[in-house]
């Protein structure tokens, strides 16, 4: 069996007559609306194109267009006559089509601070994406106060802004057991990062640094809400460390109660002899097949897919660019 994996498009790069090009679907003057499109085209203003038009040999020196068509748009617009382009091999868009990979805002974080390193300006870097200057500030200064390990977890989790202002509030030991927590029950959003700041004893924040209770909220009912979030936290970490070993194991034990009970004889027994305990064991067994049946129906979580008109990648220099 070949091993070998065929390119999906040739590797050099050629220059055709905008002409000669064939779109395959519109760009809708809905599209052209679009914030999307407006920062397209503030990118390729400033910044170029980056990322050739995929195209595939219609014959009589035509092409049929299989991704870029925002990009081709936008550059027929401004008079362009030629474009660059990468040659396909077989007619089909799924290789460029099917997914957009999103940059998660850490990686963005630090992709505008590389490009703040070689020199970009912030305000060439707002122009570029489109956006105000304070945005750019905010994202330069995403993870101020915010201890390495905390980062890591939370590295390529899409967390905005307004969670990392909240973990900014606490301590390092803190950060690293509210990001664990968030990453753990897959919520990443401000309030319930606030719920876990305000389950947060005053030891554990910074100096200067209090969580405000709600209204009506006594103040005896605050300590025990940060007593049972400390309680929370430490037994997710000891429920993290074992869950798959405890998940095995009782996977085993339950197949084999079920062939012992079975067994006539043994059921007979049990039921003469101990009923209390066999009643116990049919409980659970009965317990863990309908959480079994109930997890199978549940829909499973696809991830997002984008009938794309345009992919996000990466500029050298440093910038998110979709075309």
């Amino acid at each position: 069996m070949s091993t070998t994996v065929r390119a999906a498009f040739g590797r050099d790069i050629v220059v055709l007559e905008i002409a000669r090009l064939t779109p395959t679907k519109d760009v809708t003057p809905a599209v052209r609306r679009s914030q999307k499109y407006k920062q397209i085209a503030a990118s390729l203003e400033h910044v170029g194109l980056i990322e050739p038009v995929i195209v595939f040999p219609a014959g009589r020196g035509k092409y049929l267009i299989l991704d870029g068509h925002t990009r081709l748009d936008i550059l027929k617009t401004r008079g362009v006559t030629e474009v660059c382009c990468l040659m396909a091999t077989e007619d089909e868009s799924y290789n460029y089509n099917k997914r957009v990979n999103y940059l998660s805002p850490i990686g963005e974080h630090h992709m505008m601070l590389k490009a703040l390193d070689h020199g970009v300006a912030e305000e060439r870097m707002a122009a570029a994406l489109n956006v105000d200057i304070a945005a750019i500030r905010r994202k330069r200064n995403l993870l101020n106060g915010i201890c390495p390990e905390a980062v890591e977890i939370l590295n390529d989790k899409r967390v905005g802004p307004g969670p990392f202002a909240v973990l900014r509030r606490m301590k390092p030991a803190r950060q690293i057991e509210v990001a664990g927590m968030m990453v753990a029950a897959n919520n990443c959003s401000h309030r319930f990062a606030q719920a876990l700041l305000l389950g947060t004893r005053p030891i554990f924040l910074v100096d200067g640094a209090h969580a405000a209770a709600p209204k009506g909220v006594e103040p005896s009912q605050k300590a025990l809400l940060e007593q049972e979030t400390d309680e929370l936290l430490r037994q997710f970490g000891a429920v993290e460390k074992s869950y798959g070993m405890d998940v095995l194991t009782l996977g085993v034990c339950c197949r084999y109660l079920d062939l012992m009970l079975a067994n006539a004889r043994v059921q007979r027994y049990l039921s003469k002899r101990y009923p209390e305990i066999l009643q116990q064991l049919q409980q659970l067994l009965a317990d863990v097949s309908e959480d079994r049946s109930r997890r199978s129906k549940m829909p499973v979580r696809k991830a997002p897919v984008v009938a794309k008109t345009h992919s996000v990648r990466r500029s050298q220099k440093g910038q998110a660019v979709a075309g």
